[in-house]
């Protein structure tokens, strides 16, 4: 039986494509998870290090499922959208784990997770996709499974190989059940164009100040674009940039230009019903 969820699901499968990129402005709450729906995002993507951050944590998988669950449940009762969680590596000591907190997930309402080998050896995070892949096969719906993988993020091996380092891991991460593979750190159009001729998924890249435009990345073959943790980095920013003038020059010009009352109010007098 074809369900809202699963309607979402195959929205968003549909949204990734280097035609037209799927732009995602990550949100770590409820409240920015409103705001970029009510710019125009077509689905709402979170970020891990945006949450920590909220919850008065470090990023690096410092969170409990319940935090992580709790807070993807809220986003997805509040936008009509549909929304793909970044659950970092999986929150589970070992595959086993990654699947129970991937069905946790999928009961919350998300239709995709982003999963991360970090400094893993890649052989771990290809368990950690077969559990995840097993575990929404099991709850009968579909599930966007975004691979990440780090190797630029971090630096990872020897500069001249890191290519075709990072095309081994994307096959053996697709083969284990990825609908995609995400590679951060790189925005070099050379090396976006050659991953994406040697990916057979959509590429996910994270943009910022100084990377090509969404369209230019598609061009070269992004079929997904992130922010990452961008969004609220900017948004604390803000934050610090209208404290410190308040207690230095005693002004308050920082607000000028902020969303008014009315209109952010707003987007919580009738959010979506769960």
């Amino acid at each position: 039986m074809i369900t809202a969820h699963t309607d979402k699901a195959l929205l968003f499968r549909s949204l990734h494509s280097s035609a037209n990129p799927l732009a995602l402005a990550n949100a770590w709450d409820v409240a920015s998870a409103r705001v970029i729906e009510a710019a125009g995002a077509p689905a709402i993507a979170t970020t891990s290090a945006g949450i920590a951050w909220s919850l008065g944590r470090p990023d690096g998988e410092t969170l409990s499922p319940d935090q992580v669950v709790d807070l993807i449940a809220r986003i997805v009762a509040a936008v009509e959208v549909p929304v793909t969680a970044d659950i970092e590596g999986g929150y589970g000591r070992d595959a086993a784990g990654v699947g129970e907190t991937v069905t946790r997930v999928l009961e919350a309402g998300a239709v995709g997770v982003n999963i991360e080998d970090g400094t893993r050896p890649p052989a771990e995070l290809r368990a950690r996709l077969t559990a995840a892949r097993a575990a929404a096969e099991r709850a009968g719906g579909p599930l966007f499974l975004n691979a990440r993988t780090d190797t630029y993020l971090f630096g990872l091996g020897d500069p001249a190989t890191r290519l075709e380092d990072t095309l081994e891991r994307a096959r053996g991460y697709v083969d284990a059940g990825a609908d995609g593979i995400f590679v951060p750190g790189v925005t070099d159009p050379a090396t976006i164009t050659e991953l994406a001729a040697g990916i057979s998924v959509p590429l996910n890249v994270m943009a910022g100040p100084g990377a090509p435009a969404v369209a230019e990345l598609g061009r070269l073959g992004a079929a997904r674009v992130s922010l990452g943790s961008g969004v609220a980095q900017s948004a604390y920013t803000a934050t610090r940039l209208a404290a410190q003038q308040l207690y230095g020059a005693g002004d308050y010009h920082p607000l000028v230009g902020a969303i008014p009352f009315p209109e952010l109010n707003g987007l919580f007098l009738n959010p979506p019903r769960p």
